[in-house]
């Protein structure tokens, strides 16, 4: 029981989903932004392991996206080292002093909330994420909601009942997560580095296939590896342990979505619709829009395009 538990844990830290406090008073955010005109802009924070950037589908149909630079994350942060290029060294890969380490969900709810602060001068501000971004969505709708016109989870974290996405994965609707086979990728004692490192580029083909399994199992090898290649190896060692419960006050004043992955292994679909029930229970007069697209925790290029058709048809975008 103390495998599995450690092994579901390193691999929520280590998952990908593709893949901060002034307060407005009375009335749901939707509301409080109903005169507001602009350009939509679409504020997009990325699953564990994630690259941040935006949505050039969505920019392509006349919408503004951006990614939150999440802390650890950047170019020179030093992600990727020579000993991740091939051949790799993995005993330095074991050793190497982490860009994640000490970054937790605080440092990324700081980021994500200067990210929508900038924006929402310009219009509706629509806040996105998947998988484990939504530990940030639930922090930032907590924090600004007088700010974000709609939050969307993408197959994410909603925490309401519980604390965290570690503790949703115990409930039984999480029990059968495939979550433990991203565990045969650390190659790092987490407890060392104060981080989660996954070799992304091994050459394990049962590692991988397990991955595939978990992650993207309807696609082709080859957009699996595409994937692969956009994945950083280092992720926090704390996000997905740290509260990040919605306030009925706060977030619940916020316009939602939720777009449910019928075929995710990571998030199983029982958990993901335990999460709208909760949310739908916290704020009864402010329910979930509930979309489906049938797909595994990341979606396919061909099913992303059904996504992006829902997120191009929210009453944010026809203003």
């Amino acid at each position: 029981m103390r495998k599995t538990r450690f092994s579901r844990r390193v691999a929520l830290r280590a998952g990908a989903a593709a893949g901060g406090l002034a307060l407005a008073t009375g009335g749901t955010a939707a509301q409080a932004h109903g005169s507001r005109r602009g350009t939509t802009t679409f504020v997009i924070v990325t699953g564990a392991s994630g690259t941040p950037g935006g949505i050039d589908a969505l920019s392509l149909r006349g919408h503004r996206t951006v990614g939150v630079g999440l802390p650890g994350h950047g170019a020179t942060d030093a992600q990727f080292a020579l000993d991740y290029q091939c051949p790799q060294d993995l005993q330095s890969l074991a050793d190497r002093p982490s860009p994640m380490a000490g970054v937790g969900l605080d440092a990324y709810t700081a980021a994500a909330v200067q990210v929508v602060r900038t924006v929402a001068e310009f219009g509706p501000v629509v806040l996105y994420g998947g998988s484990m971004g939504g530990a940030t969505l639930n922090r930032v709708g907590n924090a600004v909601p007088h700010l974000i016109d709609r939050i969307v989870y993408d197959t994410a974290f909603c925490c309401v009942d519980l604390a965290c996405p570690e503790d949703y994965l115990m409930t039984p609707e999480g029990s059968t997560t495939l979550a433990g086979n991203l565990a045969a990728l650390v190659v790092a004692d987490p407890t060392a580095i104060d981080a989660v490192r996954v070799n992304y580029r091994t050459a394990d083909s049962e590692a991988l296939a397990g991955l595939k399994k978990l992650m993207l199992a309807d696609a082709s090898d080859a957009e699996f590896y595409a994937m692969l290649a956009y994945l950083q190896p280092d992720e926090s060692l704390t996000v997905g342990s740290e509260n990040s419960q919605v306030r009925a006050d706060t977030w619940g004043r916020i316009p939602r979505t939720y777009i449910r992955h019928t075929d995710d292994r990571m998030i199983p679909l029982a958990l993901q619709d335990r999460m709208i029930a909760e949310a739908d229970r916290l704020t009864p007069h402010n329910r979930f829009d509930v979309h489906t697209v049938h797909a595994g925790h990341a979606a396919t290029a061909e099913q992303f395009r059904q996504i992006v058709d829902i997120l191009d048809r929210l009453p944010e975008c026809r203003r």
